[in-house]
């Protein structure tokens, strides 16, 4: 078998055969140490500063290594990356035959049932959405894989949720597209791969024991790759909880209407409980207030309207189950809108029944919609339980999992404690890359003045890095309060998170070349933006999350009354590594150059600041602006040079 050491060093295959592959020394004994774990089992936790390589470093021991292998990464595009062109890349530089395939969640997936549906009842369809709709009935007759990012359809169009299917409105082996369909299609070739990329969504569906991807993949697999595993333990709780939305009891509703339809003579009752149902599910959303909003349950304490809608919503559940039952056996569709309504019924019952200490109840609203949820506190005992299988490997690896040079907050968080853990510093050479300016002179970020300073003082960089800037915010309502001061202050453009799809204002930004492109929490991580296009990263706060959050909350409650400082043990480390995603967007690649501009006076006043630096990249620092204007002119003449030649 070849050596990963020689695979990736200078002599290799990858280096003679891949234009622009640089050997480095980080990648290759991150390389070796996961060599060394598939082989013998047990779990390493990993930190490869920007620039190792970490995606071949994990890529080519797998690959080598003949074990099946499951890999997750964080979102869909980072998936589809890594299988459409990594993957593919390094095995045939490598000159290796593997059984590899990507799978995805079951509304990644055209649902030929649901499309049927659709198509027989036409009017069902928004008149807005009748062109899209065509799209993919036009689509469908020729996929092979049913993969909705085939289309160039936006990922969050209104049409998808009519065409593809959710584990509460899969007919499952009833179906009588079942053998024809693209999800069990997939998953049947998951299960025979010899290695499968999933996302972090759907990783965690499995381990919550939900039908939602791959439960018979996970078992089988050697070797486990878990990339930008930071997002792990937030994504897990989600799926270890228990949710019930006003957009499940509308789909139920609806779903149940076109159903329906397609039964000669169905009793035409349901459709008046369906109704009520409806009816009911808005009753709820009115009694807890207008405005958009995220609580506690106990925040609802005493709000009798609300009280009486939850149990009239219950009653009308309970209705339409009757209703179903007595039509079960008549069609497929109604007995699975049947298994739905009781599902429904059960979570509602969970969600209002005495809460127990180690899970939070809160709910958030928006729109004309709501959600409650049921969220575990921790998840280190589930993860735990699966990662103590004998004879598997577990690699967790990403650019943030340490605070500092100590990966305890990760470990924990994930009940891997006996971890083998190591970190690699970036190759590239951040004193001469990057300047990291903290300025003199602003308020406290709790005074009025602050976003009006911070406006102030972004119109300046912005016009010393010529735009090409992102601007990077806590809060949606510091993002809209900049945006709205930079127009016609800057002569630069300006894109602005919410105003199109992320990867639209990514793809603009990259073009234009002299952009200002202000986000939040999204564009914190996953933006990769190499070259001069991107000189300067603005970062407004500390990314302290707000107290106010309902779930952080309770978890500030739970860890002081077993004794702990939520502070130092928690809210810390939660900060410090957003705020290295953060200030990772800045140098991607070894001919980089830029300026981060941490706005925050705490980063300095405060004895936590030291936390934050050590955390840091060793840029150059100053807190001087000249030196930011000076270092910007200086790479202006670098360039010119290059350009004109000496």
């Amino acid at each position: 078998m070849m050596d990963v050491t020689h695979a990736l060093g200078p002599d290799g295959p990858l280096a003679d055969k891949i234009p622009g592959f640089n050997p480095r020394s980080q990648q290759q004994a991150m390389a070796e140490r996961i060599t060394e774990r598939i082989q013998s089992g047990g779990v390493l936790v990993c930190e490869a500063g920007t620039g190792t390589g970490k995606t071949f470093a994990y890529l080519v021991p797998a690959l080598l290594s003949g074990r099946k292998t499951l890999i997750s990464t964080a979102t869909r595009n980072l998936q589809d990356q890594l299988f459409h062109r990594d993957l593919p890349l390094i095995c045939k530089v490598l000159g290796l035959t593997v059984k590899a395939t990507l799978l995805k969640g079951r509304s990644n997936y055209l649902c030929r049932h649901r499309l049927k549906l659709a198509e027989e009842d036409l009017g069902a369809v928004a008149r807005e959405l009748r062109g899209q709709f065509k799209q993919v009935l036009a689509w469908s007759k020729g996929t092979q894989r049913g993969d909705i990012a085939e289309l160039s359809l936006p990922e969050d169009a209104a049409l998808w949720p009519l065409v593809t299917s959710t584990g509460d409105n899969c007919l499952g082996q009833d179906c009588a597209h079942w053998q024809s369909c693209h999800l069990v299609q997939a998953r049947r070739e998951a299960q025979s791969a010899d290695l499968v990329v999933v996302n972090h969504h759907l990783f965690c569906a499995d381990l919550a024991l939900k039908d939602e991807g791959f439960g018979e993949i996970l078992p089988g697999a050697d070797c486990f790759i878990l990339d930008e595993a930071h997002q792990l333990a937030e994504i897990a709780s989600s799926f270890f909880g228990i949710s019930l939305s006003s957009r499940q009891l509308h789909g139920l509703a609806r779903d149940t209407d076109l159903e329906v339809k397609c039964v000669a003579d169905a009793a035409p009752g349901l459709r008046e409980r369906t109704a009520r149902l409806e009816r009911a599910a808005q009753d709820v959303r009115l009694g807890l207030s207008d405005a958009d909003r995220r609580g506690t349950w106990r925040e609802l304490d005493g709000e009798s309207d609300l009280q009486r809608a939850l149990e009239s919503l219950e009653r009308r559940l309970q209705a339409l189950i009757e209703g179903l039952t007595v039509h079960i056996g008549r069609a497929k569709g109604l007995d699975a809108c049947l298994e739905r309504a009781k599902d429904l019924l059960e979570r509602l019952h969970a969600l209002t029944a005495p809460e127990t200490p180690d899970k939070v109840r809160w709910f958030e609203t928006q729109g004309r919609g709501f959600r409650f949820h049921q969220t575990p506190l921790e998840v280190a005992e589930l993860f735990r339980a699966q990662i103590a299988r004998q004879g598997t490997a577990w690699i967790f690896t990403s650019a943030t999992l340490a605070v500092g040079d100590e990966f305890g907050h990760f470990v924990r968080q994930l009940g891997i404690e006996d971890a083998d853990t190591q970190r690699w510093d970036s190759p590239f050479d951040y004193p001469s890359q990057a300047l990291w300016f903290v300025p003199r002179g602003l308020p406290q970020p709790s005074d009025p003045s602050y976003n009006s300073a911070v406006l102030e003082l972004a119109c300046e960089v912005v016009g010393y890095s010529r735009g090409r800037a992102f601007l990077l915010f806590t809060s949606h309502r510091a993002l809209r309060e900049t945006a709205a001061g930079l127009e016609g202050r800057i002569a630069y453009p300006i894109l602005v998170q919410g105003t199109a799809p992320r990867a639209e204002l990514l793809e603009r930004f990259r073009a234009l070349g002299n952009a200002v492109l202000l986000g939040t929490s999204s564009f914190w991580e996953g933006v990769d933006v190499r070259g001069e296009a991107l000189s300067c990263v603005l970062i407004d706060r500390l990314p302290f999350a707000s107290p106010g959050d309902p779930v952080l909350a309770a978890r500030i409650d739970a860890l002081r009354q077993r004794g702990g400082n939520p502070f130092r043990d928690y809210q810390l480390p939660q900060a410090v590594i957003a705020l290295k995603q953060g200030a990772g967007r800045l140098i991607r690649d070894s001919t980089d150059r830029g300026v981060l501009v941490v706005c925050d006076p705490r980063l300095l006043s405060r004895s936590y600041g030291y936390t934050f630096l050590e955390s840091l990249p060793a840029m150059a620092r100053t807190r001087d602006i000249a030196q930011v204007r000076a270092f910007f002119e200086a790479a202006t003449q670098e360039r010119q040079v290059a350009h004109d030649g000496p």
